[in-house]
């Protein structure tokens, strides 16, 4: 155990070199700085992109009082939907993609509501059928070969053409570059001020994100009818749009 002695020793010493670590606290608050906020805006081209279209095939209406689906009708409507798939997918491979690049998604089903056919005392019942669906996506590397893939989905016979996702292969390059332009920008306008003001910067005391880069792939929708959206879709991807925003502060040294 420490003796009184050493501890009154210690004690003192403590007190002593407090006033000079205030006063030093004090002198670094005292102490002149710049603070800069930055925000800047990076426009880039994609250069991937993703197709979305679904198949779907419909078991027969019946009276809604019927709850019990066909089993056979059911089963029926799935070995078209599991053909036409396999036509879609070999469309593709046809057309030059790989099969790494064809995602087909699980199949749902679900209950449709139909009205029947008006009757003559103008009665009308509600039908029910059951869709089966199966979504795909296409990954697309070469943006160039958009038309003749959307050629070969729309001839395959999808039923609805979801849209085209824009995206772009180093997505953290892109984020990266954004942040760096805001730092840069940061730079320009605290030595654009210290110029002005006739004051010289000293050390960089502080760097915070105010606005982290974000980044969100662009979607174009299209047409509901494949067919019809094959002749109006639009080809070029325009840009990515991404932010970022930074603080910084720095010493002024007079």
């Amino acid at each position: 155990m420490p003796s009184n002695s050493f501890r009154s020793l210690l004690l003192g010493a403590l007190l002593a070199a407090a006033p000079m670590l205030v006063a030093t606290a004090q002198a670094d608050e005292s102490r002149a700085r710049l603070d800069v906020q930055a925000e800047a805006q990076l426009d880039v081209i994609p250069d991937r992109a993703t197709l979305s279209a679904r198949l779907w095939e419909r078991t027969p209406a019946v009276a809604r009082h019927d709850d019990d689906t066909d089993p056979e009708a059911l089963r029926q409507a799935r070995d078209r939907l599991e053909e036409r798939a396999a036509d879609l997918i070999h469309a593709l491979e046809e057309a030059g993609v790989e099969r790494d690049d064809i995602s087909a998604g699980s199949l749902s089903i679900q209950p449709e509501y139909v009205a029947a056919p008006r009757r003559g005392d103008n009665d009308q019942d509600t039908l029910i059928r059951t869709r089966l669906e199966r979504p795909f996506q296409v990954r697309v590397e070469d943006l160039e070969r958009l038309p003749i893939l959307l050629d070969a989905l729309t001839e395959a016979g999808v039923n609805v053409m979801d849209g085209i996702t824009y995206d772009l292969a180093d997505r953290d390059a892109a984020t990266d570059e954004a942040l760096v332009k805001a730092l840069e920008k940061a730079r320009h306008k605290a030595e654009l001020m210290a110029r002005t003001m006739d004051v010289s910067l000293g050390a960089v005391t502080s760097i915070s994100e105010t606005r982290s880069p974000v980044y969100a792939p662009r979607m174009m929708a299209m047409s509901a009818d494949a067919r019809e959206s094959a002749v109006q879709a639009e080809y070029r991807p325009g840009t990515i749009v991404i932010e970022a925003g930074v603080s910084v502060s720095w010493e002024i040294e007079n």
